[in-house]
């Protein structure tokens, strides 16, 4: 070696000051809020059965997978080697990997297996812990579990598709569902000319010689486009159906579905969104002919809470990040997390993300009971309001987190750039937020008992709290106004009756010091848009000892 390699190699630095690596962490055992919500409202078998999970998703492995399976996307193939159209997709070992994990361990069929026995808690609860590893898993994880509602206005299509659709297991070989143990489902409604507005659809459905329907249109929105099956809208002569279409027809043939292209997306890079054409596609008719809307918003019903859930489980991922980070790392002669300032942005993170994950869990167990008209009354509008709210939050509050780790938070190699970059798609997804709003204002016209029981979900708190008590009045003087009043504070309303709910548990269930901070800083006088504006007499350390024992 000359004399000049050898000081080129000489170390200039040390490192210093900078967080070890986290290790594996078991990120339901570190969960305190998640374990009181379980022990509190779900039946024993749920905990258990998430136990695992939550040892797998933090773990070093699986956080890898989540960096590989946004690092290397999905890539489009149209064609093989010799011409012929194949409209595949092409996902990163790592990416399948993760799907197993969901798949494999029924996650997706949880709820419908355990219909009524907290299989609602232990899907939310599931999706809330898988988030946290990669969101864009989630896409096809949460179209399975929810096809089903959708499926059961249609008893010939739901008992060919539900064993497979309901079975543990992952297989993404592209062959027809009749060859395989399990399948997955995606979904496709939005047109160019229509986006929210899909009665402007112009998909239309031909009844087929034979039997079923043939499709002739475009879709410019397809979630998920490797699913074994898509519901999709199409107009009829009756009106606007929904249909099953299969990627391969009865026969066994590649059904003629086109991909065009796959979506150059601002984050959710993992998960492939594509463009499509049904060039007379062969299809299944799932419902009435003239209730396509009716029968799809089953479906929808059900990712509302997904996409409610999912913002809940990336703030948590981020606090945890921004948590680690602070307790190692010194500046000015001391730990960021004994800055006053510090603390105090931290502590608020840690409210939003014990508010969100109340109020998805509340909903949870609220699908779980079906025979009880107030619970069914209260999932009805829960999920509307949760996936409003805590989207709202959600990428400012990965703004803040960023923040806190500095410029190491902006790059890629922390999780907090492609938590940043997926925070608005969840807001978009199932409704943007004026046509959420819109769905609150439905509710409170069309099924007023839905309202009532918000009511008096929120009257079990009254008196726990002043700001809430203010809160609470509000709302009631605002449920009578006049109907442009009422389009005019639409936001506001939605916005408070998320809050409002997320207060009155928190109020109810958390450590006296957690609901009534949750108030004042949310509810008060002194609310502020901005995280890290809590009131001084707030206990901080009661706050940020919950985020982890």
């Amino acid at each position: 070696m000359t004399h000049d390699t050898a000081r080129c190699r000489l170390a200039t630095h040390t490192v210093t000051n900078q967080p070890a690596p986290t290790g594996d962490l078991d990120f339901l055992a570190l969960d305190i809020p998640l374990q009181e919500a379980l022990t509190r409202d779900a039946p024993t078998w749920v905990d258990q059965r998430l136990a695992p999970l939550g040892a797998d998703v933090g773990s070093t492995a699986m956080q890898t997978l989540g960096e590989l399976a946004n690092r290397y996307p999905p890539e489009l193939q149209l064609f093989d080697r010799y011409g012929r159209r194949l409209d595949e997709v092409r996902y990163h070992p790592a990416y399948h990997s993760l799907m197993h994990l969901a798949f494999d361990n029924g996650w997706h069929a949880v709820a419908w297996q355990e219909e009524a026995n907290g299989g609602h808690q232990a899907h939310i609860a599931a999706l809330y812990l898988l988030t946290q590893v990669e969101p864009g898993v989630c896409c096809p994880f949460t179209m399975t579990h929810a096809a089903m509602p959708a499926l059961r206005h249609q008893p010939d299509v739901l008992s060919e598709w539900a064993p497979k659709l309901l079975a543990w297991g992952y297989d993404n070989r592209p062959l027809p569902a009749a060859d395989k143990s399990a399948i997955t489902m995606g979904m496709a409604m939005t047109e160019k000319q229509g986006g929210s507005d899909v009665r402007a659809a112009t998909t239309m459905a031909s009844p087929d010689a034979g039997n079923g329907y043939r499709l002739t249109g475009h879709k410019w929105f397809c979630s998920a486009p490797m699913s074994d099956a898509f519901l999709t809208l199409a107009q009829t002569d009756d009106g606007l159906g929904c249909f099953l279409v299969p990627r391969f027809t009865p026969d066994g043939h590649r059904n003629a579905i086109e991909i065009q292209r796959l979506k150059d997306k601002c984050g959710n890079r993992s998960n492939a969104s594509a463009e499509i054409e049904y060039r007379q596609a062969w299809c299944q008719a799932v419902g009435a002919p003239d209730r396509g809307i009716a029968t799809i918003l089953e479906m929808v019903q059900q990712t509302r809470l997904d996409a409610a859930t999912a913002p809940a489980g990336m703030m948590r991922q981020a606090l945890l990040e921004a948590w680690h980070h602070a307790q190692q790392r010194h500046v000015f002669g001391q730990r960021l997390a004994d800055q006053p300032m510090m603390r105090m942005v931290i502590a608020d993170l840690a409210l939003e993300v014990e508010a969100s994950l109340a109020l998805v869990m509340r909903t949870a167990r609220a699908f779980d009971s079906p025979d009880d008209a107030h619970e069914m009354a209260l999932a009805r509008l829960l999920p509307t309001l949760a996936k409003f709210w805590h989207n709202k939050r959600n990428a400012g509050f990965m703004a803040e987190a960023m923040e806190c780790l500095g410029g190491i938070g902006y790059v890629e190699e922390t999780p907090l750039a492609r938590l940043y970059r997926e925070a608005p798609v969840n807001s978009i997804w199932e409704g943007s937020g004026n046509v959420i709003c819109l769905d609150v204002l439905r509710v409170l016209t069309r099924h007023p008992a839905s309202i009532d029981a918000v009511m008096q979900e929120l009257d079990t708190a009254r008196g726990m709290d002043p700001d809430y008590d203010r809160t609470i009045e509000e709302l009631s003087r605002l449920r009578g106004a006049a109907p442009d009043i009422l389009e005019q504070r639409a936001r506001w309303l939605t916005q408070r009756l998320a809050q409002a709910l997320q207060a009155s548990l928190l109020l109810r269930h958390a450590p006296r010091a957690i609901g009534h901070a949750f108030c004042q800083s949310r509810l008060g006088m002194a609310s502020s848009p901005v995280y890290g504006n809590l009131p001084t007499e707030v206990p901080l350390d009661a706050i940020l000892s919950r985020i982890t024992p």
